[in-house]
């Protein structure tokens, strides 16, 4: 078959040499028409076309050489000890760590060398680097991790890049030339290596001097563990969009350290270190994910103010609306298609938590009272001693309140594949047997309408670019399923969540509050909140244009806003991130798989709880 299928023999020899290289026999490897992405040993690259054009082969070659390596040469929990707890640092540490990897890994081997480089070239095609037209638009991880690999390899930068690199490179320079020289020193050694690679960051006070460069989690922190696990993470996503807005922060900083509100914001961050003692977890895997932050609630300013350039472009949307009902009707056939397998595990959890329901619902007695509804049961001793007093029952009250569960499911693009395949049929069964419990599901879903902003940036760009202006994307907020809306009526809705180019950026704050006003009007007397993500929020619009740490914020308020002062329990779930940094009741789990039956064991003791 492949003999006959150029296509298909290269897939199979890609697949082959990823797994040589990585040492791993385990790995898979797929194909996506998006960017290249890796979830533990499971590798995306983008799929060349039929014919096999030499540019997009050399370009997947590239982008499963750089997987393949880091498997072999990266130790993940190794990484997270070092890593800063700054957003900003953290994403610099992370390229620079890809950099050493693929430097190391491709010594002596001109092919991978060769396609390391292409790789990079497609990367660049997307990233901020290659637009900026200001020092502060150029993302320092970006511009740090081309100048480690240029120290360590000798290769040009690439031609896209280099304008924007030559904004940043003489203050790099002139900081941290030494630290850069430094680093081929400890090419081979990774401890060594992010030892030195944390006093370039100090140098350029992307990060405290006094902070420890190597911190040790206590053991059984539960952060470690999610570290620990995500070693999944590539740093050819971090040096993505998302880290751009994040670094123009920074180089602001650089250029007017007499910012106030900045200097605050690094005393709170270095204050919060002492507090946590915790690590941070990587990133999740699916999509061109960005850098996503977890920074502690001391970094919340109360004079922090959240505002959206324009509302007018938002739209609030029925999944129906969305595609015509042909094309639901497939989309929901491929996603049964998809997890066949996994259906029957989480209906069994779902069977189970039914059952769990249901029990605190039934009737239930006290017998051998004085007074109530005459025990027949026990009429028997009566006859037999006519002594006996009658005997009489009275039923107790049932303390289950009328209870409405809302799932909210994060649509952005980093959930693309399995996540947010099996987050779509996770909430179709929840969705069954809740109403079969008589308790009422609603399940909305978040995203924007356009990468990178869309009309509201428009605006924003004929205003004369007006500084500071807030929230810079249109948002796209789906009903997938109303609270009232029997589950046979909404099931093919579900499937919305397969349909290409559907999932994009995410901006979680406003999407909490749009759920939570959608649960707070309804009459029930338990009022339920669920958030399924994989981690923080990011718009690259939004954040190249304000602080890089606007929506996190904005975020952290609504979350203590919410959990403090609301009538509504809210739970979160972070698939491949941590989001207990975030929520008070949250759990993280490593893989996608394991969502059906978190699911069920969070809302399980929920009720219990109130039971």
């Amino acid at each position: 078959m492949a003999e006959n299928n150029p296509l298909e023999a290269f897939r199979l020899a890609l697949a082959g040499a990823t797994r040589a290289i990585s040492h791993e026999p385990e790995v898979e490897l797929g194909y996506s028409a998006d960017a290249a992405v890796q979830s533990g040993k499971t590798v995306k690259v983008p799929m060349p076309g039929r014919t096999l054009p030499a540019d997009q082969v050399a370009e997947a070659r590239g982008a499963a050489d750089a997987f393949a390596l880091r498997l072999r040469l990266h130790d993940a929990a190794l990484h997270n000890r070092n890593a800063p707890s700054e957003p900003v640092a953290r994403a610099v540490f992370d390229a620079v760590e890809q950099a050493r990897v693929e430097a190391l890994g491709s010594k002596g081997m001109e092919g991978i060398t060769a396609n390391l480089a292409t790789a990079l070239e497609a990367r660049m095609r997307a990233d901020p680097i290659a637009r900026a037209r200001s020092r502060e638009e150029v993302p320092l991880s970006t511009a740090i991790g081309l100048m480690v690999r240029e120290r360590l390899t000798g290769q040009k930068v690439p031609e896209r890049a280099k304008a924007g690199l030559e904004m940043v490179r003489e203050w790099v320079e002139e900081k941290a030339g030494a630290d850069l020289d430094g680093l081929n020193l400890a090419l081979d050694d990774q401890k060594a290596f992010a030892q030195l690679a944390t006093k370039m960051l100090q140098d350029l006070q992307l990060m405290s001097a006094d902070m420890p460069p190597e911190y040790e989690p206590e053991e059984g922190d539960e952060e470690d563990e999610g570290e620990d696990q995500n070693e999944g993470e590539t740093d050819d996503e971090r040096e993505g969009d998302g880290a751009g807005p994040q670094d123009q922060m920074d180089v602001r900083a650089e250029a007017d350290q007499g910012e106030s509100d900045e200097q605050d914001e690094g005393e709170a961050e270095r204050d919060s270190m002492a507090e946590e003692e915790g690590g941070l977890g990587d990133d999740a895997e699916e999509g061109a994910a960005p850098a996503r932050p977890n920074r502690p609630f001391s970094d919340l300013s109360p004079q922090f103010d959240y505002q959206a350039y324009t509302t007018k472009y938002d739209e609030v949307v029925e999944a129906a609306e969305l595609c015509d009902d042909e094309e639901l009707t497939r989309l929901r056939a491929y996603l049964d298609q998809q997890l066949t397998h996994l259906q029957g595990a989480v209906t069994k959890l779902a069977n189970r938590l039914q059952r769990r329901l249901m029990a605190q619902q039934s009737r239930s007695w006290d017998f051998d009272q004085e007074e109530g509804l005459l025990d027949a049961a026990r009429l028997a001793r009566v006859v037999v001693n006519p002594t006996l007093s009658l005997s009489y029952k009275i039923e107790r009250d049932i303390e289950f309140r009328d209870t409405v569960v809302t799932l909210l499911i994060d649509n952005s693009g980093s959930m693309r594949g399995r996540p947010i395949s099996i987050a779509a049929i996770s909430a179709d069964i929840m969705a069954r047997t809740l109403e079969r419990c008589g308790v009422k599901t609603e399940i909305l879903g978040f995203t924007t309408r356009a990468w990178k902003g869309g009309q509201s940036r428009e605006a924003w760009l004929q205003a004369g670019r007006p500084p500071m202006p807030g929230r810079l994307n249109d948002l796209r907020h789906i009903v997938y399923k109303q609270a009232d809306d029997p589950w046979r009526r909404a099931r093919k809705n579900l499937g919305l969540m397969m349909r290409e180019g559907l999932l994009k950026e995410n901006i979680d704050g406003e999407a909490l509050l749009w759920a939570h006003s959608r649960l707070i009007a309804r009459p029930e007397e338990r009022r339920i909140l669920m958030v399924i993500s994989d981690g923080a929020p990011v718009d690259d619009s939004t954040l190249s244009v304000n602080s890089g740490s606007y929506l996190e914020k904005h975020l952290r308020q609504v979350i203590h806003w919410i959990e403090n002062r609301s009538p509504v329990q809210l739970v979160a779930i972070g698939i491949g991130h941590d989001v207990t940094r975030y929520y008070q009741r949250a759990v993280t789990i490593m893989d996608a798989e394991q969502l059906g039956g978190t699911m069920v064991g969070q809302l399980a003791d929920l009720f219990d709880e109130a039971a």
